[in-house]
């Protein structure tokens, strides 16, 4: 078979062809990052929305960004709130907010909805951490404040109990169980209180408004979901690192559930984050396994949720070996491509697995096509970092 007959180049109309071959039209199309920072990667994603938006009717998009702040730039791109520039500082986590294919889609977005009644929205996915996690504090504060009494506590004692911030955000917590506060009288207390305002939000819902239901919705799942990972960042078991993943991702598909319902929406984030299959990752002497965000939200959605992986050629001086999958669409005439993965998977049994000198690339594992929709490929990218 033909290499040229799985797929061809990466359009507007490949695109909707890809969306018609679809069972269902997806709520959620997640678009994966095999590495993050590859500025082709990122204008090619600025070009899938737009079309999606102009011509499917897409109404979202989602990155894998903290959440909390994502609503800096929601406001921005549905009101005008705020500079791009400051935007860009404040609304992003994990340096993406420098990224310039971000800035543009920030840019395109807000010039989108000052032209259009159905406004577009912004989101971020992720929760406010990393392999650390930040303070519960504005949350729970902004759950507290949006709800009605009586409430499980007053503002002062909420605030006692918070503390500083500090202490909460402890990077060293996330390599020593010791000094997490997780598991402290404080943090305990704080999540029965979580517990009580999410249960107190469901006999308000209909004195608050839609966007105030919303909100609240959000602040509720990321106030008990920080608290739940500062739990478990406190346990000094061999389960640690596994258990913190899976609490991550689990974190991300709830968010991702929630945007589901302002669909159809673009999702970006990593292809670890979206896909279907289990993950997998070395750490240490361990092999850390858990199921993704993508797994978790697709397993709620079934087939209105959708996944397309993408995969590099040659980055910097780092090419990929010819029998390698990602080494044989290389050979392509187009420099970005949009491949059917199934017919691929057919195509290629033999293949070897890559093994990047780049080791952010998340090289494509030929035993996995099948579990993917389609194939974003680039034949040459430039690193931004």
């Amino acid at each position: 078979m033909d290499i040229k007959d799985m797929g061809g180049p990466l359009d507007g109309a490949g695109i909707s062809a890809f969306l018609r071959s679809l069972p269902a039209e997806p709520l959620l199309l997640g678009l994966g990052e095999a590495r993050h920072f590859v500025g082709e990667l990122g204008e090619v994603r600025n070009e899938i929305f737009r079309h999606l938006v102009e011509r499917e009717g897409y109404r979202a998009f989602a990155i894998e960004s903290d959440c909390l702040m994502g609503l800096v730039v929601d406001d921005h791109v549905t009101t005008g709130a705020g500079t791009l520039d400051d935007v860009m500082e404040r609304g992003f986590s994990h340096g993406f907010g420098a990224f310039p294919a971000n800035r543009e889609l920030v840019r395109w977005m807000r010039a989108y909805n000052e032209e259009h009644d159905e406004k577009i929205r912004f989101f971020g996915f992720d929760g406010p951490l990393e392999y650390w996690a930040a303070s519960p504090r504005q949350a729970l504060t902004a759950l507290h404040a949006l709800l009605d009494g009586p409430l499980p506590c007053t503002g002062e004692t909420l605030d006692t109990l918070l503390g500083p911030d500090e202490r909460w955000a402890n990077e060293a917590a996330a390599m020593d169980p010791s000094q997490s506060i997780g598991r402290s009288a404080d943090a305990q207390r704080l999540r029965l209180i979580a517990d009580d305002l999410v249960a107190l939000l469901d006999t308000q819902v209909p004195r608050l408004s839609a966007e105030d239901r919303e909100r609240a919705a959000l602040y509720g799942r990321t106030a008990t979901g920080l608290l739940r990972y500062h739990y478990w960042m406190a346990d000094a078991s061999p389960a640690r690192w596994a258990r913190l993943s899976a609490l991550r991702d689990a974190m991300m598909a709830a968010n991702l559930r929630a945007v589901a319902e302002r669909g159809p929406a673009l999702v970006f984030a990593h292809n670890l984050h979206l896909q279907r299959n289990k993950s997998l990752m070395p750490f240490g002497d361990q092999l850390l396994e858990w199921w993704s965000a993508g797994a978790i939200a697709g397993a709620h959605l079934g087939d209105r949720y959708a996944f397309l992986a993408s995969a590099l050629g040659t980055v910097g001086d780092d090419t990929p070996p010819p029998d390698t999958v990602e080494g044989i669409l290389s050979t392509l005439p187009w420099d970005h491509s949009l491949i059917d993965t199934r017919r691929l998977a057919e195509a290629v049994t033999k293949s070897a697995p890559r093994v990047s000198h780049d080791f952010r690339y998340f090289p494509l594992d030929p035993a996995q096509l099948g579990t993917i929709d389609g194939l974003v490929f680039l034949g040459q990218a430039v690193r931004l970092d």
